[in-house]
């Protein structure tokens, strides 16, 4: 068995649906509002058939602009330069000489060019070394006979040997005799008497001329 509607609750049915009816009618109306558009009386306008008529507009004839005018050129400022004056000098030329078989004719003479000074430098290499006559066999056997094995240093079994050194002068001469490293025992005076006693040697030359040099040279003591 169905229950019976009851006027009340038909009516509250209908009224609901005339409001949703309503809404609809609304959201309708107002979205084709904003979606209607004019198109001039609903005429579309083909663009393929539309006539040209931009060339029909008033031609722009092209614009001639004159070119520059050239840059001026400058001339060079002339000046005017006087002449180079002449200047006439008479040279006198003697000419007339008479020359003879008796005419004497005076000679020339030319100074001699100075002597260059010499100096007192010492070397040490020069072109030509100094040595001693008869070569350095010679200087050492002389040496060998002239010198005296000292008492003291033959007593203490003293050996070795004297660097002496010295100065070859232009002369052949010797000078400045000195040990610069000696074994002592008067060996190194013995050493230095025996150079000086020594005959001249034959002096060094640097440019063929004769220079001073210094020379060192061993002298050896041995008991035996």
């Amino acid at each position: 068995m169905e229950p019976k509607k009851t006027p009340k609750a038909d009516l509250n049915q209908k009224t609901g649906l005339h409001l949703a009816i309503g809404l609809v009618v609304s959201l309708a109306l107002v979205t084709l509002a904003f979606e209607w558009k004019d198109y001039d009386g609903n005429s579309l306008v083909d663009l393929g058939q539309v006539e040209d008529s931009f060339e029909d507009v008033m031609e722009i004839p092209p614009t001639e602009q004159p070119p520059p005018p050239p840059p001026k050129i400058q001339q060079p400022e002339i000046i005017e330069v006087p002449d180079e004056e002449e200047i006439e000098e008479e040279i006198e030329i003697d000419l007339d000489v008479e020359i003879t078989e008796d005419t004497e004719i005076e000679e020339m003479v030319f100074e001699e060019a100075p002597e260059e000074e010499t100096t007192d430098e010492i070397f040490m290499v020069v072109e030509d070394q100094p040595e001693p006559k008869g070569g350095l066999s010679a200087f050492y056997d002389y040496v060998s006979k002239n010198m005296k094995y000292p008492s003291q240093a033959r007593r203490m079994g003293i050996e070795g040997k004297v660097f002496v050194q010295f100065v070859v002068n232009t002369d052949g001469s010797l000078t400045d005799v000195q040990a610069i490293k000696g074994i002592g025992a008067g060996c190194d005076a013995e050493a230095i008497r025996v150079v000086k006693s020594h005959p001249k040697w034959q002096p060094g030359k640097q440019r063929g001329k004769p220079v001073r040099v210094r020379m060192v040279i061993p002298i050896t003591f041995k008991l035996g």
